[in-house]
């Protein structure tokens, strides 16, 4: 049953993609992100469903007239010369046949990432790709933060299998970087019982993730509240539910829970924190001897022989500063961070320049919790390797986006219609006799070009 109810939804949105091909967008996110198909137990498991959803999006891409350049904002620049760098880094890498197989499915997610940008141009397609982005892993949130309050805290969490979230570590920062986008989600609807339920699965992602019993993501977590206290209008219910999370879930969890994060103090004391350390210094000898870095992996035994400090064990990076360092060296290090400082940049512009106009208060709001959602990823990803995560490129795209729709005041064209009447489910009364109510991209840059 739980097969023919994955496939059935992607076969539905599937033929919708080809008409409106933003809706096969947010259907490879689904995919992507969440992954429904590894909670299955038949044939759906390891149908190849994310190939069927990008497939229909790029032939819905050529179809269609309402597309874009996605190079709308220097994050996307950035992007792309990553992109490059990485591919470079393969191509002259230690091993790029036994890369490939990595290089491919990061290409795939930097690919459907420029898709995209390209498609996704309305209000209605940003905060749809919130919703989708951030909804998949609350769902996944939901489930682990009761799983965690049910059982004391006892078992760790882990995320779906064969997913780049299906370690504890990486499936409790992506649930850190996923409570930002929900608060922002909650901020735009106004019936209580959805803003009470978005509170609810934000309290339980916070659970999941401690219950990953990851210590940086308890890191990642400390440092997302205060970002997320500060950034946050209404700071007084803020703090009560970060008040919440401290005095019911901390209690809570077990001692060998709290004898895991003291070793946080004591980590010279642990042997797995100094075999990340030896990792680290092995990427940085590994970037200073080789221009473009290792390749997709630095985790070869002779460099780890050649350049290991403590030991000569091959252990992954655990950060996705030196994971990024080693696979691709200092340039790719250095693309890789100017395109994280750009967006953050561009979401404080957002948050300072779309506050004061009702019409795009939204995406003032955006703006602060990616933010949010940046400081996490970038504190949590210190100690974890999630590099190449659909998740933090998801809200750059969504804050490129948003600047464009602001400074092309975009609310003077668009019509107020529904979601499901964008999404083609009903008809509205502007289109009863005449073309879309919603403007190609193409017609919104001939009316108003994009200011820098």
């Amino acid at each position: 049953m739980r097969d023919l109810l994955i496939v059935s939804i992607v076969g539905v949105m599937a033929a919708m993609a080809l008409k409106r091909p933003w809706i096969g967008v947010m259907l490879w996110t689904w995919l992507s992100i969440m992954s429904p198909h590894r909670y299955a137990w038949g044939f759906a498991y390891s149908a190849p469903l994310a190939a069927v959803a990008a497939a229909v999006t790029l032939l819905g891409l050529f179809l269609t007239r309402e597309r874009q350049s996605p190079f709308q904002g220097p994050p996307m620049v950035w992007f792309l010369l990553l992109t490059l760098a990485i591919t470079f880094s393969w191509l002259l890498g230690m091993d790029p046949a036994g890369d490939y197989e990595q290089w491919n499915k990061v290409m795939k997610i930097y690919f459907m990432t420029f898709v995209a940008a390209a498609l996704l141009f309305s209000k209605h397609h940003i905060i749809a790709f919130a919703w989708v982005s951030a909804g998949s892993l609350a769902v996944l949130g939901v489930k682990g933060g009761v799983f965690t309050i049910l059982t004391g805290g006892n078992y760790r969490t882990w995320g779906p299998t064969g997913s780049f979230i299906q370690d504890n570590n990486e499936f409790a920062l992506a649930l850190i970087m996923a409570i930002p986008l929900l608060h922002f989600l909650q901020l735009q609807v106004r019936k209580a019982w959805v803003r009470h339920g978005i509170s609810a699965a934000m309290l339980l992602c916070a659970a999941s993730a401690l219950g990953s019993h990851s210590r940086g993501a308890l890191l990642a977590i400390a440092a997302m509240g205060a970002m997320f206290w500060w950034r946050s209008k209404k700071k007084g219910p803020i703090a009560l539910m970060i008040g919440v999370v401290v005095l019911a879930l901390l209690p809570m969890m077990p001692e060998h829970w709290w004898s895991r994060m003291d070793t946080i103090r004591t980590y010279e004391e642990d042997a797995s924190a100094m075999g990340r350390i030896n990792a680290w210094i092995v990427a940085f000898e590994v970037a200073k001897h080789h221009f473009f870095g290792a390749g997709m992996s630095y985790q070869h035994e002779i460099l780890f022989m050649l350049y290991g400090v403590y030991d000569q064990k091959t252990l992954a990076a655990h950060s996705i500063y030196f994971q990024i360092l080693g696979n691709h060296g200092f340039i790719g290090l250095f693309l890789y961070l100017a395109m994280w400082v750009s967006a953050y940049r561009m979401a404080g512009w957002l948050n300072r320049n779309a506050r004061d106009n009702p019409e795009s208060r939204w995406a003032a709001d955006l703006g602060a919790m990616a933010q949010v959602c940046f400081v996490g990823f970038a504190v949590g990803g210190a100690f974890l390797s999630l590099s190449y995560f659909d998740l933090p490129y998801n809200v750059m795209v969504m804050v490129v986006l948003a600047k464009r729709w602001v400074v092309t005041r975009a609310w003077e064209r668009e019509a107020p219609v529904s979601f499901l009447e964008y999404a083609g489910l009903r008809r509205s009364k502007h289109q009863q006799g005449g073309p879309s109510a919603v403007p190609t991209p193409q017609g919104s840059n001939r009316t108003m070009p994009v200011k820098t």
